[in-house]
């Protein structure tokens, strides 16, 4: 029998997690909505990403951060779980990084993509 599985993760911002996925090109849907499981059940999420085959993944909200709810029988993504969450996780940490450099008054003046898929950035701030 299937089942929603939640996994835990870093993501405390969710207008970071929500740049994150769109930078990866998927389409979301801002909740609290539901997203749909095994025979017609359901689990409220604050992010809902839609799969064709009718099996919604999610990100809720516990105390602290947000968890990977899905069944994971019904995984329909170009990315095994893993490797979807380290692309998201990426991604997250890198807007965390400008939103948070942009909110103490710096700028990033360089970004490099290494061959290794990680992010370079450079982050400067101008004293009057």
């Amino acid at each position: 029998m299937s089942h929603f599985s939640q996994i835990k993760t870093q993501i405390r911002n969710l207008p970071a997690l929500e740049s994150a996925l769109t930078d990866l090109g998927l389409e979301w849907k801002a909740g609290p909505q539901p997203i749909r499981g095994y025979q017609g059940q359901t689990q409220t999420a604050e992010v809902v990403i839609e799969q064709e085959n009718g099996y919604d993944i999610g990100f809720s909200r516990t105390d602290k951060e947000y968890e990977l709810v899905a069944d994971m029988d019904f995984w329909q993504q170009a990315w095994s779980v893993d490797r979807f969450l380290d692309q998201v996780t990426q991604r997250y940490a890198y807007h965390t990084v400008v939103n948070t450099t942009a909110e103490q008054g710096f700028q990033v003046t360089e970004k490099v993509q290494n061959d290794d898929g990680s992010i370079r950035l450079v982050v400067q701030r101008w004293n009057a």
